[in-house]
């Protein structure tokens, strides 16, 4: 669990309900039905047009990590890989058959069959390569999802707060009706900027931070895996796969 995201959308939260307080606002003068759905459900709609079924979907399913990232146990990794190489150095590259089966990883456990297979060491690294290119630009494109709802909703905030003023305008002949109108059209600008500085675009940095941690640990499977193949000292391996962590 990532306990600073918890905490910042609670002060994010605390910043707009306690300001509003504090101005003399009140917290029910946050809410506006008309600024909710031209801001959010327009740039839901937005997106939509935007982005592929497939990397919308993936972007919603990426918005727990914010929360719950992925485990990424480094040192245990280079712990397996340096356990790898010694049995391989001892027993052949066959040896490392049985860690196959007991491999969670997809991507580890390709590497593996690869090494058990005899595939040569730039064959393991063209295959590996390529498929975390595809999963690091397949995350990318789910993070842009929320990037790109945080670029769309203070626009869509201005577009509630010029339609606001236009029932303003239309409303010049009744004083009683001003005070409401105008409150409606910046609550329409509050909506687009708040959600977008506060929670869509801080949201894609950090998935795009937990796809670049990802992407590093995969960087350093690949080069555990070749220095393997290459039939590396376990202890210079080690090492080399060290600096990964920093």
């Amino acid at each position: 669990m990532d306990v600073l995201s918890i905490v910042g959308f609670l002060l994010a939260v605390v910043a707009l309900v306690g300001g509003s307080i504090l101005k003399g606002s009140g917290v029910a003068a946050l809410w506006g039905p008309a600024a909710f759905v031209i801001v959010i459900v327009g740039t839901l709609g937005s997106i939509t047009v935007q982005t592929p079924m497939k990397n919308f979907k993936h972007g919603m399913k990426m918005a727990r990590w914010v929360f719950f990232p992925p485990v990424l146990d480094g040192a245990g990794l280079i712990a397996r890989i340096v356990e790898w190489s010694v049995a391989a150095r001892k027993q052949g590259l066959l040896a490392l058959e049985a860690s196959i089966a007991t491999e969670t990883d997809g991507f580890v456990r390709k590497g593996l069959q690869m090494l058990v297979d005899g595939a040569e060491p730039e064959t393991i690294r063209n295959t590996l390569e390529t498929e975390l290119q595809a999963r690091e630009h397949f995350d990318l494109a789910g993070a842009k999802v929320w990037e790109g709802m945080g670029i769309y909703a203070p626009t869509l905030g201005i577009i509630g707060a010029v339609m606001g003023l236009m029932a303003v305008m239309q409303n010049l002949a009744d004083p009683s009706k001003l005070g409401t109108g105008i409150s409606a059209a910046f609550i329409a600008t509050i909506y687009g900027i708040a959600s977008a500085n506060l929670f869509f675009l801080p949201m894609a940095s950090k998935l795009k931070g937990v796809v670049g941690d990802q992407t590093r640990v995969r960087e350093m499977i690949i080069e555990g895996l070749i220095a393997i193949s290459q039939g590396e000292n376990p202890r210079v391996i080690e090492a080399k796969l060290q600096g990964f962590l920093h």
